[in-house]
């Protein structure tokens, strides 16, 4: 359902969620040191309203069977949002087919699966047609709670949707120290956006992966933006692995990160050629999840 990540405040530079206004949709939120997706937060909250009230709204026996279907609903459209991902994208799971079970990669068709946890609760209806109100209590506590934090999180915390545009964060060239803004990077090419720092484990677990997909991919540019440290770090570690990486670049105060709506690491986002984001991944990419993204960037 998601995947967690490390927080930015690893060094003291965490910043609360709390009156945080993000340039784009939230992606991660801090707790402590462990940064959490958000989409998957949101769809557990929804779902504990609705099982909430549909319990509230029938006694007995029938207030915890209801409830039941309520999170087998949710478990039914889970599976079959993970099926219909993977069979849309055969290609990029068939030469690792392992990879259908690592779930971090965020593969999900959201209406594939809503569809189908809605045809689970109408057969269920169909056997109980005396839940009826539960169930229509349980759906718009589920909508209610979806659109308000919706607002709040996919939207930013004041309400206005600021548009995928990308945000002007001062950079630094790795080596050299040339500035630049993020927003100048822009070259006409899709780009893939990497936020990382040495100190973070799914950070070092996806570079060797990335580093050999900028190899492969010069149709495509792939920046590898460091958070937060400085450049001898950056180069020991590049150097104690063995990491040919090009387009590195400095964002010593930790700002892109929020500035895209992660509090934590590692956090990817995937740009079309006029700098849209297409979609964003926080936590750990996979191959199939790379090839996946790749293909839609590269699609005319």
């Amino acid at each position: 359902m998601g995947q967690g990540g490390q927080g930015l405040g690893r060094q003291g530079r965490l910043k609360s969620c709390i009156g945080f206004r993000p340039a784009l949709p939230l992606l991660s939120i801090s707790i402590g040191p462990v940064a959490l997706p958000v989409a998957p937060l949101l769809l557990l909250g929804a779902t504990f309203a609705a099982a909430f009230t549909a319990r509230r709204l029938l006694v007995g026996d029938d207030a915890a069977r209801v409830e039941t279907q309520v999170w087998l609903a949710l478990l039914v459209g889970l599976l079959a949002a993970r099926v219909a991902h993977v069979a849309l994208n055969a290609g990029a799971y068939g030469p690792r087919p392992w990879l259908v079970f690592d779930l971090r990669d965020g593969g999900w068709n959201g209406g594939l699966g809503l569809a189908a946890a809605g045809l689970w609760l109408a057969w269920v209806l169909q056997r109980h047609a005396h839940w009826r109100r539960a169930l229509l209590g349980a759906g718009l506590a589920a909508l209610a709670v979806w659109a308000l934090f919706s607002v709040l999180v996919f939207r930013g915390f004041d309400g206005r949707d600021s548009g995928p545009q990308v945000p002007a964060v001062a950079l630094s060239a790795f080596p050299g120290g040339q500035a630049s803004t993020f927003e100048q990077l822009r070259d006409g090419r899709p780009m893939v956006v990497n936020l990382w720092a040495s100190w973070c484990g799914p950070c070092r677990a996806e570079m060797p992966m990335l580093a050999d997909a900028q190899r492969r991919e010069p149709g495509v540019r792939f920046l590898f933006v460091n958070q937060g440290e400085a450049a001898a770090a950056v180069q020991a570690y590049l150097l104690r692995e063995g990491l040919a990486l090009h387009d590195v670049w400095l964002d010593g105060a930790s700002a892109l990160g929020p500035a895209v709506g992660s509090q934590g690491l590692p956090t990817t986002l995937f740009l079309d050629a006029e700098g849209r984001r297409v979609d964003a991944h926080f936590g750990v990419l996979n191959q199939a999840a790379l090839t996946v993204q790749l293909k839609t960037l590269k699609r005319p």
